[in-house]
């Protein structure tokens, strides 16, 4: 005869087995999931274990940072920031996919914590120490060995395709440079082309900026470790690039006595909605229909400033001022929200106009001669 207890005492193992079966086999889908939705998804994904180890990494940075007085530093100390983080993520994905399978050791093989611990250990990193001849314990231990491999080999095509793609960001914030100085400005950019008598020769240069927007906007969402790249040089950065490219184009449009370029406008539009895209991706808030006459960051004083100095050297402006800043305010706040916080999010270097008004106040991007 069955005694009652002994077969409550079973059923409640079975169950209790069972469930933590569940608990290992949802940790390694969602691990495995999160890895194929970062590297392999041609989307933007933000999951949890990305997120949290890019959060992670980021306050160890900045428990770094408290300390550091000059931008060159910081930016010095940044720059590891993405490749370390890029680095622990696969270690986080494995670790997942080890305590995941642990519990699936545990509920399939009724094994100890610990003896699983050791079984998955040995399946994942292939070693081979440790085994179980039975069929559904060799059918796991292949298993996660398998996606221990397959997320080593994720990271290795992981990381020659965001290379490429930075590299491909890259050339035009370089040869911005030569156009609008360093750190780039509207100002410098605009008075260059007057001076080469370029102004109404910029439409190749809008197209050019166009398509690196279209780009910028897919390689940055679907492969969002990007955005923390920095550039090689600390003055460059792509927020600060993308700002003064897209405050170019709006003064010529608004202020610049000069033929219309639909091309410019084109450009800009471009450009909003790619700094939209990644902002979303961050859970960055901006207005999407914002109105002409809304605030933006630039005050109507910097404005007149710049009109006086374009002015001065020579610039053709349009008569009336106070309708070339309307106009200017009205193509800047489509942009005006997500570009200052891309440039706090990036920590982006000293630039007019983008991150002297979006970073804090004096250590980020203090000059080493206190400038």
């Amino acid at each position: 005869m069955i005694d009652p207890n002994n077969l409550i005492e079973v059923v409640v193992t079975v169950v209790g087995r069972f469930f933590i079966f569940l608990a290992g086999a949802y940790i390694v889908v969602y691990t495995f999931l999160s890895a194929v939705k970062t590297v392999v998804l041609p989307r933007s994904a933000n999951t949890s274990i990305t997120r949290w180890v890019f959060r992670i990494t980021n306050m160890m940075f900045q428990f770094r940072l408290r300390r550091v007085r000059t931008y060159e530093d910081r930016d010095r100390i940044m720059a590891l920031y993405a490749p370390i983080s890029l680095l622990i993520l696969p270690m986080a994905w494995l670790v997942g996919i080890l305590l995941g399978y642990t519990l699936i050791y545990v509920g399939v093989e009724g094994m100890s914590p610990y003896e699983a611990f050791k079984l998955s250990g040995s399946s994942l990193l292939t070693l081979g120490f440790e085994r179980r001849d039975t069929l559904f314990g060799m059918i796991f231990e292949f298993s996660e060995a398998a996606l221990g491999l397959i997320v080593v080999a994720l990271l290795i095509s992981y990381l020659p395709a965001m290379y490429s793609a930075f590299s491909k960001r890259e050339s035009l914030v370089t040869l911005l440079e030569v156009r609008a100085s360093s750190p780039a400005s509207p100002y410098e950019m605009i008075t260059r082309a007057y001076q080469i008598n370029g102004l109404t020769q910029l439409t190749d240069l809008w197209e050019l900026w166009e398509v690196w927007f279209a780009e910028l906007e897919e390689s940055h969402t679907s492969l969002a470790a990007l955005v923390f790249f920095r550039s090689p040089l600390p003055g460059r950065s792509w927020v600060t690039s993308a700002g003064a490219v897209l405050d170019s184009a709006s003064i010529i449009l608004s202020t610049v006595d000069i033929p219309n370029d639909p091309q410019a406008q084109l450009m800009i539009r471009s450009g909003f909605l790619a700094l939209r895209r990644i902002a979303d991706f961050f859970n960055i808030s901006y207005e999407e229909h914002p109105k002409s006459d809304d605030p933006i960051s630039v005050s109507q004083y910097e404005y007149d400033l710049l009109y006086d100095s374009l002015l001065q050297a020579g610039v053709p402006l349009k008569p009336d001022r106070e309708q070339a800043w309307r106009d200017y305010a009205g193509w800047r706040v489509n942009y005006d929200r997500v570009l200052l916080a891309m440039s706090a999010l990036t920590m982006a270097p000293y630039a007019p106009w983008v991150s002297d008004r979006s970073l804090p106040r004096g250590t980020m991007y203090r000059r080493r001669n206190g400038s």
